[in-house]
């Protein structure tokens, strides 16, 4: 069996958990459920790195010690992997005991052999950064990333032969392409190595100048440089030297990071394994940063994004599946609730949610709720099947690799074309027509298709899936699912079970109300408001009766209920759409309403609607409209007029 070993950075905990490390939690969660799919043992690991300057300066601002102000805040890192769905086989702290046994281990070795000495040094330190700059790497004398001028500072410390290791890192990274992705990150670190600018590193920070960190084993008067004791989490965790988990899991390690954090994993990080005697790890993923608006999440600009209140308001498996789905690999994301609205109406409520209730709702219409057998496939069947196949090899390739968002966009070429498969294949039409034995494999082909959607999308949205699985009548079984034969088998749904009735995972949603006033403008608007109240008001007739009718001139309307099957926008007119309505005939009818104002396309389709099917027939700029769709509306609110349950399509009102 082969082993997957997925890390995230471990967080600092400087500040509490934003959709950046909500993201990144994700990100390996989803890694870890698909290395299981594919059949891999997998082990997720994550975590907090407590030890630094910035911890001791931001424990004394909040009147706490180091240790007291750590615990908190870790805590909030722990419980952020529940609120996202997410399930870590391990959580580790640089403050554990063990870790800092190991930190100690392997600075000794490593001194032992000669790549640790002691010596002078003068540099521009950064303590945002923690770390020292060289003159090439400041940006107009500034930090490029805190864009702050560092501090000079000369004194003695301990630094780490790292210049050695410049050409064999060189040599390996160009020998497995594979070791830091994507690309672009690759020839940035190589661009950096091959200009000859490695420098050795510091290690160690005096104690007259900090006490929070982990003692040098060879020197008690200095701790260690924060990023020596952090990146061995990935081994501490692992019981390195004669752990078993160690001896399973590495080099298997395939390390999450932001590009921020780019150079100490892929520069300081194998350069120490080397020294260490250890074999790199598997690959390093780089991903971008997630911004807001196109700009840089920050407190004093106050568009830090919180991922619980993101989950509570729209649910784990949406978020989830929204920054999956959002982020390129390796390039930023714009994060806005906008877009994620957008992105989950269109995606999960339109595509699939819409896909899973109307192939539920004809189950149980045409075949009393039961999965039909299929009979003799035809040429339309057979190219949905290969589409299918090229869809789902294309999820796991590109999910294999990190590419989220082109595995889920793969994947979604397959429920689109579900949707369509219904719309062409008409399963009203050909059960109107007794067709049955072609209409139980038409629900078969899409119900089988849509088992195999489910399980793909586990490693992004467990809950749902599960859920998914459930409605069509297959329990959850982690142990009878292999995800690479996933796009060649079939026939896996066994005909005669029974499925859900109806399926509201995903139902649209709307953008929150916008947050009220500030209470500094309460008691204005309050007293506006009550001024309002005072004020007498127009009375209002009541909206009376049109001219009264005869009940013959009533009887010539045909009233009709029908099913939405398509609809678009009207190609010259803002204010219509385009609607074509199953009504039990041989083709859907087609009828242009006033209704985009009010409604989106997606917002129809699947939807029972009554029909005037006796109206005349005319264009409206230019489109031909065979019938009126009727609702019912005031002045604010509009609503489609329908049966109060589902009705066979063509049913009369009487």
């Amino acid at each position: 069996m082969n082993r997957f070993f997925v890390t995230t950075p471990i967080f600092y905990v400087n500040a509490k958990p934003h959709l950046g490390h909500a993201f990144t939690t994700i990100l390996a969660d989803a890694q870890s459920r698909f290395h299981t799919l594919m059949g891999d043992e997998s082990y997720f690991l994550t975590g907090t790195d407590e030890h630094g300057d910035k911890i001791a300066k931001a424990s004394e601002a909040a009147g706490q010690s180091p240790k007291e102000y750590a615990d908190q805040i870790s805590g909030l890192f722990r419980d952020l992997a529940p609120v996202v769905g997410a399930k870590p086989n391990q959580f580790i702290r640089t403050t554990d005991p063990d870790h800092i046994k190991t930190v100690q281990k392997v600075l000794q070795k490593v001194y032992e052999s000669g790549d640790i000495y002691f010596g002078e040094y003068g540099g521009h330190y950064c303590f945002g950064c923690e770390r020292f700059y060289t003159e090439k790497e400041l940006v107009d004398g500034m930090c490029p990333d805190h864009k702050t001028k560092p501090e000079y500072i000369a004194e003695k410390n301990y630094f780490f032969r790292m210049s050695k290791y410049q050409g064999w890192l060189i040599d390996h990274i160009n020998e497995h392409p594979e070791f830091i992705r994507p690309a672009r990150y690759r020839n940035e670190v190589l661009s950096l190595l091959e200009s000859g600018a490695l420098e050795d590193l510091c290690i160690s920070r005096p104690k007259s100048r900090l006490t929070w960190g982990i003692e040098l084993p060879f020197d008690p008067d200095f701790v260690c440089y924060v990023w020596f004791d952090a990146l061995l989490n990935y081994v501490s965790a692992l019981n390195y030297p004669r752990g078993d988990k160690f001896k399973k899991f590495w080099p298997a390690a395939n390390h999450i990071v932001a590009k921020d954090i780019l150079k100490p994993h892929a520069v300081f990080w194998p350069t120490m394994l080397k020294a260490a005697g250890l074999q790199p790890y598997q690959s390093l993923n780089v991903h971008g940063y997630w911004l807001v608006r196109d700009t840089k999440m920050s407190k004093s600009l106050g568009n830090v994004v919180e991922p619980k209140r993101m989950v509570d308001t729209y649910g784990a498996s949406a978020f989830r599946y929204f920054l999956l789905r959002e982020m390129a690999f390796g390039s930023d994301a714009s994060f806005t609730e906008e877009a994620l609205v957008g992105r989950l109406n269109a995606d999960l409520a339109n595509d699939l949610g819409n896909l899973f209730n109307r192939a539920l709702a004809m189950t149980h219409k045409y075949f009393d709720g039961k999965v039909p057998s299929p009979a003799e496939e035809f040429q339309e069947d057979a190219e949905l099947k290969h589409l299918g196949l090229e869809a789902m090899q294309g999820f796991q390739e590109n999910f294999a690799e990190f590419r989220t968002a082109r595995g889920l966009e793969s994947l979604w070429e397959l429920v689109r074309a579900l949707n369509k498969y219904i719309d062409q294949t008409a399963p009203w039409t050909l059960y109107k027509n007794k067709q049955m034995a072609r209409l139980g494999t038409v629900m078969y082909v899409v119900l089988e298709h849509m088992r195999k959607v489910a399980v793909h999308l586990w490693p992004v949205m467990p809950e749902a899936s599960v859920k998914m699985l459930e409605q069509l009548g297959m329990p959850f079984d982690l142990d009878k699912i292999v995800l690479p034969k996933e796009p060649e088998v079939w026939g896996v749904l066994e005909s005669g079970v029974a499925v859900a009735a109806t399926s509201n995972l995903f139902p649209r949603v709307e953008l929150p109300e916008p947050t009220p006033p500030a209470a500094k403008e309460a008691p204005a608007l309050e007293a506006k408001k009550s001024k309002a109240d005072k004020a007498p008001k127009e009375p209002q007739a009541p909206a009376g009766p049109l001219e009264n009718i005869e009940f013959t001139d009533f009887q010539k309307l045909d009233l009709r209920v029908g099913t939405v099957v398509s609809a678009e926008k009207h190609p010259d007119a803002d204010k219509l759409l385009v609607v074509k309505v199953a009504l039990g005939e041989a083709e859907p009818r087609q009828v242009v309403a006033g209704l985009a104002d009010r409604f989106s396309p997606e917002d129809l389709v699947g939807k029972q609607v009554v029909v005037v099917a006796n109206l005349a027939p005319r264009k409206l700029r230019g489109v031909q409209s065979q019938g009126m769709i009727l609702v019912a509306k005031d002045a604010e609110v509009t609503r489609l007029l329908t049966a109060a349950g589902a009705v066979d399509d063509g049913g009369k009102v009487a």
